[in-house]
This record gives structure tokens, sequence and C-alpha cells, in this order.
């Protein structure tokens, strides 16, 4: 077919309300009610085919944590290799495939997931990692279909970079996919980004071996039934739940790694950084290696802030989903001045906050993940509570007899620089200082050296030229930096989304400077008249 096909023009799909009376609100009640009442069984997914190794775990409600959604298979080394050569058996015809079906496939699981399965996949995030219906409207419907369409529209944007031709000749640009297969690793707090991290390097002609969180396997499954239903071939993503330590460890020792797309903790991407760096030379190609992990995420605002508006961004960007997204305000800086007007707000909205079971829409909040997430938080709102110069003002309870629930819990400290303004708690706890309005400038240092991340941060000012300083002074404590708005809720093609330091490769998720991380361009030139002798017009005598 001789044309140069344009992909649809990609629009943020809009967010459902799921407001009281409203046919999403029925219809995601009813899914989720049916849902809950069975019990599934995942299998893993290899070349196209389900392998059930017998090696089970169970994936359980966060707010109800005997109430059992599914029993999963885990992979072994023997299952990672099997995925490793069905996804090296994949490539050699996925990456031949014209663009345009290949983006196909992903244009259309977008339309099945804005339509038949956006309740389906909405109820199992709620069901499995603990999210309200906003929270998994948001996420793992809007987000996820954005990725999809957006990053289709990047990939054609991506192809249609060539470069200049001279007379007589034509250079071009084949953007090869990488040279091997892809390891995607995903978190539990973002349905979206499990969806996206193995499916951007698959638009590009890339294979990819994918391992879900523990945690979000329940949701990621019915991610690998929307993609084998738009007609994504047999083994270009495989889909293997597993015990991270044994599978990472036979991915790296694979020579045709060719990339690691990763979102976690710090330390996790660390240790494959150094794997890989040790094993370099047993590699065909130097792997690409592609991560966002942790954050220390602040809110910093100057006297000129808006309290009411303050108020609100420590609220909505500490709490929602119990404060487990890697941008969520964690550690807050506010001045004297406002802080007695702050403090009364603030305090009154917490208040406001109903923490339960997300079936009840009444609720704000949910459960945090696991046992381990709801030990470690704990043991932080324990220490503040023994602490010295450390007050307790909301929250501070906790309860896991049902369900992991932790109050919102709003601590304020003497010192900046105490544990839970340095630490990353991933949790619903958020740690405030007060600083005196005549140590603005100081407190600007303090924010950027306080922490080793640089996710998202957020000033609150009226003042334009406290604005400008901060931006200014803070210009590599962020990679996501917000003006009198919450650090949370980057949107697909809007907000680019990702951070430096210890928080990642900034490679921005949700643009095409994420995509351009999975190609190997060749350069390509065509002489129409080669030349027929080796001398130049310069080498005559006269």
């Amino acid at each position: 077919m001789n044309s140069i096909p344009n992909v649809p023009t990609p629009v943020n799909e809009p967010v459902l309300s799921y407001a009281p009376g409203t046919p999403e609100r029925a219809l995601l009640k009813e899914t989720y009610a049916r849902m809950a009442g069975e019990e599934i069984e995942i299998p893993l997914i290899i070349g196209g085919k389900e392998v059930r190794t017998g090696n089970t775990d169970v994936s359980v409600m966060p707010h109800n944590h005997k109430h059992v959604l599914a029993r999963f298979h885990k992979a072994g080394p023997a299952e990672v290799k099997q995925a490793i050569e069905a996804s090296l058996k994949a490539h050699r015809e996925w990456s031949r495939w014209p663009w345009e079906d290949r983006l196909a496939v992903f244009q259309r699981a977008a339309d099945l997931l804005a339509t038949r399965y956006r309740p389906v996949l909405n109820a199992a995030t709620m069901l499995g990692q603990g999210k309200t219906a906003h929270q998994a409207e948001i996420d793992s419907a809007c987000e996820f279909i954005d990725f999809l369409r957006f990053n289709t529209h990047f990939t054609q944007k991506l192809y249609a970079e060539q470069p200049f031709s001279g007379p007589g000749m034509w250079n071009r640009l084949d953007h090869r996919p990488l040279e091997g297969f892809i390891y995607a690793v995903t978190p539990f707090n973002f349905t979206a980004i499990a969806g996206n991290l193995p499916t951007a390097p698959a638009m590009l002609g890339n294979v990819a071996v994918w391992k879900p969180a523990a945690t979000a396997v329940y949701s990621g499954w019915f991610i690998m039934q929307i993609l084998q239903e738009a007609g994504l071939p047999p083994g270009v993503i495989n889909f293997l739940p597993g015990d991270p330590g044994p599978m990472t460890e036979a991915v790296l020792h694979d020579p045709n790694l060719a990339g690691i797309h990763f979102t976690g903790s710090t330390g996790v991407f660390q240790t494959i950084w150094k794997t890989v760096g040790d094993r370099i030379d047993s590699y065909k190609t130097y792997p690409r290696l592609v991560g966002e992990t942790g954050g220390k995420d602040f809110i910093v605002a100057h006297a000129s802030a808006d309290p009411l508006a303050l108020s609100t961004g420590i609220v909505r960007g500490g709490y929602e989903y119990q404060g487990q997204k890697c941008s969520a305000a964690s550690r807050i800086y506010v001045p004297e001045s406002l802080w007695p007007t702050v403090r009364e707000q603030t305090l009154e909205m917490i208040s406001r906050i109903r923490v339960g079971d997300v079936a009840d829409f009444r609720n704000y909040m949910g459960a945090v993940i696991d046992r381990k997430a709801f030990d470690k938080i704990t043991g932080y709102i324990k220490h503040a509570h023994e602490a010295s110069d450390v007050e307790v003002l909301a929250g501070g309870t906790y309860d896991d007899s049902t369900g992991y629930f932790i109050q919102p819990t709003l601590v304020e400290v003497k010192d900046s620089a105490y544990r839970l303004m340095c630490e990353e708690v991933f949790g619903p706890v958020v740690s405030l200082h007060v600083y005196p309005d005549s140590k603005w400038e100081e407190t600007l240092r303090i924010v950027d050296q306080t922490s080793p991340y640089a996710l998202t941060g957020a000033i609150f000012a009226n003042d334009r030229s406290a604005v400008l300083q901060a931006s200014d002074m803070l210009r590599n404590a962020a990679g996501n930096f917000y003006i009198n708005d919450k650090p949370t809720g980057a949107v697909v093609g809007q907000q680019p989304f990702g951070g430096a330091r210890a928080s990642g490769t900034n490679d921005k998720a949700g643009s095409i400077l994420n995509m351009i991380r999975w190609i190997s361009p060749r350069t390509i030139k065509e002489t129409f008249a080669p030349p027929h002798a080796f001398e130049y017009p310069f080498m005559a005598e006269k």
C-alpha cells in the first residue's frame, strides 16, 4: 500500500466522575462486586501460551487481607529462559512488521480499555491495589489509555525524524529496535506504569520480558488480556510474575539483554546497574537502563502563598492513594506567618478524611498495599510518637485487623534534618517544618540539600520574585516542578514525568524522550552517481 499514514491525533482521555446517579458508577460497582466474588487462577504467559509452574502465591485485597482474589503461578530461572527465547523468536517477525500495523495493535488496546475493559481494569486496581474509584480512573483507565495513544503518536513523530540530503545522494535513518529483549520491571502503585513499561518499547519493534510487582499481578493479568485481544502477537510481551531476586539474576546473565525499563526502589535499581556494569563485556550490546525510582517530594511555601491553596495541596498531595505515589508530598516547609492559618485549615481537612474499604465511595483513602508496607510506615509513626521536638498533629493511629489501614498522619518537626524530613516513607505520613519568614533563602537551600532524591516538588507563592528564586535554586531538586499546585498528578503529553539524582534517569515517561531510548538508529546513505576515479581536483599539477 502506497501511503504514509497518520496516527490518530491523541487527546487526553476524559476523567469520568463516578458521581451518584452516573452510569459509570453503577457499572463499576457491579463489576467490582462480581470480581470480588470470584477467585481466579493466573498463569504465566510465555510465547502466547499459559504456563503453570505449581509454585503459587496469592493476590489479596489490601483492605481485607484475608480475601483472596487470585492464585498466581510464579516463574523461576527456567521460565525466564523460556520467555527470553520466546521474545527473541518473536523479535524476528515483530521488528519487521510495518510500523503502522504495530501501532494499530496499541490503538486498538486503548479503545478496548476506554470502553469494555474500563470497569474491569478499574475494579481490578481497586480490589488488588486499594485505590478509590477516582484514583483507579485517573490511573488504570485514563493514564494508561493516554500512554497507549500518545506513545503511538510519539513513535510516528520519531520515525519522521530524518537527516538532510546533499546533491546526488539520499540520506535516511532506519530507527531500528534494540538488538535483544527488554526487561520490564513494574511497581504496584500505578497500573498505567505497569502497562507502559513493556508496551512503550514494543511499539518501536522491541520485545519484552515483563515482571509485574507481586502485589499487582491481579491487574497485570487483565492488561495482558487487553493486549492479546488487541492482536499482540505471541512472545512480544511475556508475562512473568515471580520472585524478583532469582528472576532478575537470570535476566542479567543473558547476553541478549538489550534494555531495562524499571520503576521501583532506588536501592534495587542501583543494584541492577552495578550488576550490569560488572557484566558489561558479556552482553551483545550495551543495555539501555531507564529507571524511575524513589522520591522525597516537597512543598515549600513563601509568606505570600495562598493559605487555603497550600492546605489543599498538602492534603491532596500527601494523602491521595495513601501517599503511595512516587510523587506524593512528603515534606512541607511553611513560614511562621502562615502557619496558624495553614495549621487550622489543614487539620480541619484531615479531620474529614474517611479511611476504609474502597467499595464505599465515601472513603477518601483505602489501605496501604501489604504487611511489609504497613510495618515500615507504622515504624516511622512509632518513632515520631517517641521522638523529642516532634509533634503528631493528626492521625498517628493504625489498625491491621481487617486491612492495612493507617490514618492520615501529619507530623510537625522542629529539626529540618529529622528522619521523616529526609527518608522516603511511601505512606500517608506528611512531615512539616515551620521556618522563620526571614530565612526564606536558607530554607530553599535546605530543601535542595536535604534529600538525595529529585523527583517532584512544588512552590506556593503569589510573589513572582519568590517563584523565580525558588525555581532557580531548586532547579535540580525536582524533575517535575509545580507552581501553586500539588506535586502529583502528571498527565501524559502535558507534564512528562521523571526525576534525576537518586530518583532515576529522568527519561520522561509520557514523552518522545522516553521513546528515543528504545531505538538504535542506522544511518543509510545512498549515492546516485558514485565517482569512478579516486583523484581529487586539488591534486592537479596546474
